[in-house]
């Protein structure tokens, strides 16, 4: 690591410490040249999967549509924001889990609608309502069947 006052490149770490839930890695260094100390921050660099849409055509994984979409689900619900930000690091995390390089964009939905469920039952319905493009009520009527048989 080069000294960002000096430019020189023999650096000492003095400390290392785990932040962000053991995710980043903290250190402090000291130039061995001028002596000045600053802090450094090491995260691993995780590249998501692309998704791959229903027509064949892919786009780079955007974390800002997965959670518009959470979000929109969860509209005038009572679901924290803690709650969405928790929602959207585990479906990421699982995606990432994956380890392939392209996923289909059925995969993100399923995770998704895994997560609403838990989360609040008429965001799930909500959101495979326009996921699952149902186009009559009878359809409502057997998701939430559905959802009433699992939480029995």
């Amino acid at each position: 690591m080069h000294c960002p006052f000096c430019g020189a490149d023999d650096t000492k770490v003095i400390d290392s410490r785990l932040v962000a839930d053991g995710d980043s890695v903290r250190r402090r260094r000291e130039c061995q040249t001028c002596g000045e100390r600053y802090t450094t921050f090491e995260t691993a660099e995780l590249v998501m999967p692309r998704v791959v849409k229903s027509n064949g055509s892919r786009e780079p994984f955007n974390e800002e549509k997965l959670r518009s979409g959470l979000q929109k689900a969860l509209e005038k619900r009572p679901v924290s924001i803690e709650e969405i930000d928790s929602a959207l690091n585990r479906i990421t995390h699982r995606l990432r889990a994956t380890g392939e390089r392209e996923l289909p964009s059925r995969e993100v939905g399923e995770a998704v609608m895994e997560e609403l469920r838990t989360l609040d039952g008429i965001a799930y319905v909500r959101f495979a309502s326009v996921y699952r493009d149902f186009q009559d009520i009878s359809e409502f009527q057997v998701e939430i069947q559905k959802l009433n048989t699992e939480l029995e």
